[in-house]
């Protein structure tokens, strides 16, 4: 199928500006994927529309979310009275998603026919509408509308712990530190530029900090070293802990024991790691419960087409996250009858105590929750309850004796990613807590 003309990589951005004239960008624009990219693609696409036009009067941005579908063709409808040109950009604008909180703004299907027809119609002359937005769905009829009338920017970053989605990564930090960088007329060696990205993770936000507090710190030195690095950078400690349980929901053994060795490295002691890996065993058991009761309520046969784990996003939401919220709900209820039950009082504020159980804590924000139903399919229920078992007894072990718990973990990594699955309760039932 060839490529449509309309739509473009973030990192062919620059080049498709030099080739086009203003007159040739589309009234429309659609920006979508990795935050800290569509801003930098907004900004770039703004400046080449604006040129040396007043941006403070001709540039007007709204919030997604905040804002009905009639203010939005309103505000692009309007002409201004001080400058030739204006940009309506609505930042995380509610395109694609299904409406989780009574306090924001959804967009409707009549919302979204209305700015089909408005799109139809044509924009004013030297009028221009931007949206941006974090997850889109190829599917819907306002993205197909946006792919012919006017022009989106795929600012999406591969997230999966396979070798292609982590070099597409690290091109595309490498890419973005040397923009950064070739401003300053500074370059970094590989050395330095590895141990950063050991040291931030995917977190293109954290990388642009980190590299303008080493600019400043290098001085008049044109390259960056490895002793800037360990000088200026402090890990962030929470992107190995999450690296090592993503890499191992996916079944990564070679990176999840990267990043165990990582932790290690870095002074984490071996029960921060057992609690971390308990936590989301404990949460995969309790997904793995409601999907078994989804596809029995729902007559399922698991198969390769029905399982969860070939769902994309937006059936996840119009058929899964539903149930996932009326199962919180419930649960919800369920406690804090407990908790008035036990303590004779309204407890509300003990609820909270309790948020590990819900399968969603913040259904406003889907993707982590369907990212996890989704992982969770490599894994049997009783190979987590074998998963559990073995941590609680490693948990016991930890605190009344001394041996080589890096072994321990790095054994547990590898028997429970390995294709035969774990077993350790019936195998240890004469040897618990003492091996």
């Amino acid at each position: 199928m060839a490529q449509n003309k309309n739509i473009l990589k973030h990192n062919g951005l620059d080049v498709f500006l030099t080739s086009v004239q203003e007159k040739d960008i589309p009234a429309l624009t659609l920006i979508y994927g990795e935050s800290f990219l569509v801003k930098q693609a907004f900004k770039t696409l703004s400046s080449f529309l604006l040129g040396n036009d007043n941006s403070k009067f001709a540039l007007e941005t709204l919030e997604g979310g905040a804002v009905s579908m009639g203010d939005i063709i309103e505000q692009v409808s309007t002409f201004s009275l001080l400058v030739s040109k204006k940009i309506v950009a609505v930042k995380n604008a509610p395109l694609f998603q299904t409406n989780q909180s009574g306090s924001d703004i959804c967009f409707s299907l009549s919302d979204l026919d209305h700015l089909n027809d408005f799109i139809g119609k044509g924009i004013p002359k030297n009028h221009y509408l931007i949206l941006t937005t974090t997850l889109i769905d190829k599917r819907k009829k306002i993205y197909k509308a946006i792919a012919d009338k006017g022009l989106i920017i795929d600012c999406s970053v591969a997230q999966g712990a396979r070798k292609a989605d982590q070099d597409e990564q690290r091109a595309v930090l490498q890419n973005v530190a040397g923009q950064i960088l070739s401003k300053s007329k500074k370059t970094i060696n590989n050395q330095a530029f590895h141990a950063l990205v050991d040291m931030t993770g995917f977190n293109l936000d954290l990388l642009f900090q980190n590299l303008e507090k080493l600019i400043a710190y290098s001085g008049k030195a044109m390259m960056i070293s490895i002793e800037d690095v360990k000088a200026v950078v402090k890990r962030d400690k929470k992107d190995p802990i999450f690296n090592l349980t993503n890499a191992f929901i996916a079944k990564d053994v070679k990176n999840t024991l990267f990043y165990l060795n990582s932790l290690f490295n870095e002074g984490f002691h071996p029960l921060q790691i057992l609690k971390s890996f308990e936590n989301l065993i404990r949460k995969l058991i309790l997904v793995k419960c409601f999907t078994q009761k989804f596809y029995e309520n729902n007559n399922l046969k698991v198969t390769r087409k029905t399982s969860l784990k070939n769902m994309n996003f937006n059936s996840f939401q119009q058929v899964v996250l539903p149930k996932v919220i009326h199962h919180d709900e419930q649960l919800k209820i369920i406690i804090e009858d407990r908790d008035k039950y036990i303590s004779n009082q309204d407890s509300k504020t003990k609820a909270n105590k309790a948020n590990d159980l819900f399968l969603a804590p913040n259904p406003k924000n889907a993707y982590p929750v369907f990212q996890i139903f989704q992982k969770s399919e490599n894994f049997s229920l009783k190979e987590l309850n074998q998963a559990l078992i073995f941590l609680g007894d490693l948990d016991y072990r930890l605190k009344s004796s001394s041996f080589d718990a890096k072994i321990a973990i790095e054994n547990f990594i590898i028997n429970t990613c390995s294709k035969g699955g774990f077993v350790y309760a019936e195998e240890n039932k004469n040897h618990r807590h003492r091996f």
